[in-house]
């Protein structure tokens, strides 16, 4: 007769940049258990993580600086609210008991994204996270390989430093921001830029803040 599937337990250990990336992203590693000594051939993790913004409190310069987001602080209560950052799947191999795992998660600076936004507006503390796993476990029941859903309650909480987002983005960016423009307003830009002889585009922003 088949045994129970085997029941896994997820917890998201810590974070760090990734290195060496050719693009910023970062590790977080992840400890899983499986009772019953189950032998775990395989098991291919599917995770979504969001931002639970509603589980830290705001200062009112962190408010000033998400205001994109959540609009003015008045209409916090009703806009504050959980972003979808990002969603990844991992193949992991096998295991008995318990293992690690690392899921690496590609980061931008671009500031149409929303997860971007939010973690380059926290000046400090930590960004609560939510890890939702879904997934296909691969395990031995005698000599016989079985296969298994992930329960749907197969989830973490993790608060990330936000200095960790930080260091990530000066490494990659140092002292500086990425903005994404259209081609129409780029050319703009640049003839702006050549009409005035201004050196770099620093100078070219600096410009038209002060003329604003």
């Amino acid at each position: 007769m088949p045994s129970a599937p085997p029941e896994l337990s997820i917890e998201v250990e810590g974070v760090e940049p990734a290195a060496p990336a050719a693009v910023p992203a970062l590790d977080f590693t992840l400890i899983l258990r499986a009772d019953g000594g189950h032998e775990i051939r395989s098991l291919t993790l599917a995770t979504q993580i969001r931002i639970d913004a509603t589980r830290r409190g705001y200062g009112e310069r962190d408010k000033e600086r998400l205001a994109e987001l959540f609009g003015p602080p008045d209409e916090w209560s009703r806009n504050l609210s959980s972003l979808l950052w990002t969603q990844t799947v991992t193949q992991v191999p096998a295991f008995t008991g318990s293992t690690r795992a690392r899921i690496t998660v590609p980061c931008t600076y671009d500031f149409e994204v929303a997860a971007a936004k939010y973690f380059h507006g926290l000046e400090d503390g930590e960004a609560p996270l939510d890890f939702l796993f879904t997934g296909t476990v691969f395990y031995l029941d005698g000599d016989r390989l079985q296969a298994a859903h992930l329960p749907r309650r197969a989830e973490a909480a993790f608060p990330m430093p936000v200095r960790v987002w930080r260091e990530l983005m000066e490494r990659h960016f140092p002292g500086g921001a990425w903005v994404r423009l259209g081609r129409e307003e780029f050319d703009r830009l640049y003839a702006y830029k050549v009409r005035h002889t201004l050196p770099g585009w620093d100078d070219v922003i600096r410009s038209l803040l002060a003329k604003g």
